[in-house]
C-alpha cells in the first residue's frame, strides 16, 4: 500500500498501442519488425544520397556507386539480425539459452542486442567493402550516417511493447507501464530514442554537410560510435537493468554501460586519427 501512496499524482498513463500492426492469416506484423526494416531502408536511401553528392567528397570524386549500396542491403540485414541475436544470447541471457538452445532461433519472442548487431554489421561492411574495392572507413562512414534513424524507431517500438522501461521515478512525466509493477517509471526508451536517434542523426548531419567530415575517412563513423556509446551510458542511469543480470556493481553499473565504454574509446580514437582522404584518380 505504501508503494501506491508514493506514486506521483501527475503520473502519465501508458498509451496502450497494440504491438501488432495487423494480422495476415497466421502471420502477425509487429511494429518492432517494421522499425528494423524501415531503419535499414532509410540507411540505404540516405547512404545513396551521400555517395551521389560530389560536394561531400575529396575533389568531388565519388567513393562508390549507388548500386554498391543496393547490393549491400542483404549483407546489412543479415549482419544486423544475426549479430543482434547472437549478441543478446552471449551478453544478456547465456544461461537460459544454453538450457533451451532451440529458443535461440525464436527471434519473434524478442531479444536483440545493439552491440551484437553493431559487431555483425561491422563484419558485413568489412567483407563487402573489400570485395568491391571500397575503402573500409568510407564504407563505415556512409552507413553510420543514416543508422541513428533506425535506432530511434526501434526504441519507440520498445516503448510500444512496454519493454526495457526505466527505473522508478516520482517525476511528473513518469509512466505507469502495464507490466512495470506498482511504480511510475522513467520512459527510458523515449530518452534513448531522442538521444541515439534524433540528436545523434542531426549531429552526424552537421558533420557531413556543414563540416564535410566525409573527406576525413573514419571521422563520421567514429562520431557515431562515440555518440551512441555516450548516449547509451547516460540512458542506462535511468533504465531498469535486465532482470536476469541486475546491476553488475554498486547498484549502478549495467551490462549496457560495460559494452558501451569500449565504443566511446574506439570512436574517439577513430576521430583523432582520421586524416584527409587522398584524391581519387579520375
Amino acid at each position: 500500500m505504501s508503494n501506491y501512496l508514493a506514486l506521483p499524482l501527475a503520473a502519465l498513463p501508458f498509451p496502450n498501442i497494440d504491438p501488432v500492426i495487423l494480422h495476415v492469416g497466421p502471420l502477425a506484423i509487429h511494429w518492432y519488425g517494421v522499425a528494423y526494416i524501415v531503419g535499414i531502408l532509410f540507411a540505404w536511401w540516405y547512404g545513396r544520397s551521400l555517395v551521389t553528392n560530389p560536394k561531400l567528397w575529396t575533389d568531388g570524386k565519388l567513393p562508390m556507386k549507388p548500386e554498391d549500396l543496393d547490393d549491400f542491403l542483404v549483407w546489412a540485414a543479415v549482419g544486423v539480425v544475426l549479430g543482434g541475436r547472437i549478441g543478446y544470447v552471449l551478453f544478456y541471457d547465456f544461461a537460459r539459452y544454453m538450457q533451451n538452445p532451440l529458443d535461440i532461433f525464436a527471434v519473434w519472442q524478442g531479444g536483440m542486442s545493439f552491440h551484437g548487431g553493431f559487431l555483425g554489421t561491422t563484419v558485413a561492411m568489412i567483407l563487402f567493402a573489400r570485395s568491391r574495392g571500397i575503402p573500409v572507413w568510407t564504407m563505415f562512414d556512409v552507413i553510420a550516417a543514416g543508422v541513428p534513424v533506425g535506432l530511434g524507431l526501434v526504441r519507440l517500438t520498445n516503448f510500444i511493447n512496454s519493454e526495457l522501461w526505466g527505473r522508478p521515478t516520482d517525476l511528473p512525466w513518469g509512466i505507469e507501464f502495464p507490466n512495470g509493477g506498482p511504480f511510475t517509471r522513467h520512459p527510458s526508451q523515449l530518452y534513448e530514442a531522442a538521444l541515439e536517434g534524433l540528436v545523434l542523426f542531426f549531429v552526424l548531419r552537421i558533420l557531413t554537410h556543414v563540416f564535410f567530415k566525409l573527406k576525413r575517412p573514419g571521422f563520421v563513423s567514429g562520431a557515431f560510435v562515440a555518440g551512441y556509446g555516450c548516449s547509451r551510458i547516460f540512458a542506462e542511469y535511468f533504465r531498469e537493468p535486465d532482470v536476469q543480470l541486475g546491476y553488475l556493481y554498486g547498484g549502478w553499473l549495467t551490462m549496457g554501460m560495460v559494452l558501451s565504454v569500449p565504443m566511446v574509446l574506439l570512436g574517439i580514437w577513430a576521430m583523432a586519427t582520421a586524416k584527409p582522404a587522398a584524391a581519387v584518380p579520375a
